[in-house]
């Protein structure tokens, strides 16, 4: 039985992933910072109190893993301050720090502690994914605002891609994944025309993220299977 490891996994599109997962037979750990009545449904899984901030908690995590081997990682876990304190005349350090801590410090330092586990995998090959935006995207960015957001992603993209340059001669695959515009809890208006339900985002993502092997490794992916720029 393969096994993944799933964050944010108490809602949205972790919550998704991890029921497709088990669908497919996967053993799953499913990871969020409360072991939440969402994360409580995923009887099949295996569920862990993770905080991404913390290496202590990560740390702790990845010693209840020691020894097996991990076929897939999900760092899906992501927070968004509201719009209105993440502009250019109200973004402040603390807005700052707590989005960086989850968006773009957690999937490194949890991908750094898990590595032995990736590396122990059979599977041909074993995957990393990092759950992205395509505000991150640089030269696709018109409508500015969410500075601490657009730039934690931002960071996360480079950061995936360096992991993807490291891990290409171990035979893992790194995938940036930009979900499209889901009704999350990150998402302040549902009625946003095109929103999807996390369910379709996160179906479609797993396709397109199963789908790549090591010629398309540390690529940043939409959903629809295109790839978007940096």
């Amino acid at each position: 039985m393969p096994t993944a490891i799933v964050t944010g996994a108490n809602s949205g599109i972790g919550h998704a992933f991890a029921h497709i997962l088990i669908r497919e037979g996967w053993e799953v750990h499913a990871c969020d910072l409360q072991i939440g009545e969402k994360l409580q449904s995923l009887t099949a899984a295996r569920l862990h109190r993770l905080d991404v901030r913390a290496p202590e908690s990560i740390s702790s995590f990845a010693e209840q893993l020691s020894g097996k081997p991990v076929d897939v990682l999900l760092n899906v876990a992501g927070v968004e301050a509201p719009v209105q304190q993440d502009t250019l005349e109200t973004v402040n350090m603390a807005v700052l720090r707590q989005t960086f801590e989850v968006n773009t410090f957690g999937p490194l330092l949890l991908t750094q502690a898990v590595l032995p586990n990736i590396f122990a995998s059979q599977a041909q090959p074993p995957r990393i994914g990092i759950v992205s935006s395509r505000v991150g995207s640089i030269a696709d960015n018109t409508t500015s605002t969410r500075y601490a957001y657009r730039s934690s992603k931002a960071a996360v993209n480079s950061i995936g891609k360096s992991m993807s340059c490291d891990l290409k001669d171990r035979g893992v695959v790194v995938s940036l994944l930009h979900p499209g515009i889901t009704r999350t809890n990150l998402l302040s208006d549902m009625n946003i025309p095109g929103a999807v339900e996390p369910e379709e985002a996160a179906s479609k993502l797993w396709k397109v993220f199963m789908s790549k092997g090591l010629e398309e490794t540390g690529m940043f992916w939409h959903r629809d299977g295109f790839e978007f720029p940096w």
